[in-house]
């Protein structure tokens, strides 16, 4: 089947994220900075009018992006490769969950490696959901950490959760892999489980293999009250 515009785009720039991401790995030597930025500024372009559906507006930047590459790889400056439009457009849905209260280390980790298993969709906590989990309200509203974590770049879409259904996002999303994070409660077993009842016995679950870093939202929240409430000299949390 054909691919339409806005998948054929889409698959562009997941080609150019790859080899941006690959060729970066590799180290980039100093006389190809300046090209190799220009490039990463074209991406974000690109991606900036695919998510307002000015899909040929996305289309010319990131050809320009690609253009660049292609001259410094080339030149021998860089070294990646470049996958088939096709292969990259049936890249495996990966769903990822959570509150993303405060971005940490951690979270840019696990939407890494979501990444590099496939496209990342993210699902974000409600507001009511999460102080019936945390025992607290979040500091920051739904809508608040839904932009942020829409503004990652491994992250090709995001959107809020279910109030009464933590499942039901995805059974729309129907995703391939559902990654869970180091410190999430239910186990990929148990969840695998419960997705096969709703008709989702292909998706596969998978849990990020250990916390990277010392922060999570927990230890961020409890450490600006630490700082806060001692310090003498700053307003105190209320």
């Amino acid at each position: 089947m054909e691919l339409s515009l806005a998948e054929r785009v889409s698959a562009y720039i997941g080609n150019v994220e790859l080899f941006i991401e690959e060729a970066s790995s590799k180290g980039i030597p100093r006389e190809a900075l300046h090209v190799f930025s220009l490039a990463k500024s074209y991406l974000s372009d690109a991606k900036y009018y695919f998510e307002r559906g000015d899909y040929i507006t996305s289309l010319s930047c990131i050809a320009y992006a690609e253009g660049l590459l292609d001259a410094l790889r080339y030149l021998g400056l860089v070294k990646g490769s470049w996958r088939g439009l096709t292969e990259l457009s049936k890249r495996p849905r990966v769903l990822v969950a959570g509150s993303f209260e405060f971005l940490h280390p951690g979270h840019i980790a696990l939407l890494k490696y979501a990444w590099q298993l496939g496209e990342v969709f993210v699902i974000v906590s409600r507001d009511v959901n999460f102080e019936k989990f945390k025992g607290r309200k979040p500091v920051m509203s739904e809508r608040d950490r839904l932009e942020l974590v829409s503004s990652v770049k491994y992250v090709s879409s995001a959107a809020l959760g279910d109030v009464s259904d933590f499942l039901k996002p995805l059974e729309e999303l129907k995703p391939n892999i559902v990654l869970l994070g180091p410190d999430q409660w239910i186990e990929p077993q148990k969840l695998e489980e419960e997705l096969k009842k709703r008709g989702l016995v292909d998706t596969r679950v998978a849990k990020f293999p250990e916390r990277v870093g010392k922060w999570s939202s927990t230890s961020v929240f409890t450490e600006l009250k630490r700082r806060l409430c001692t310090d003498n000299s700053s307003p105190r949390l209320k």
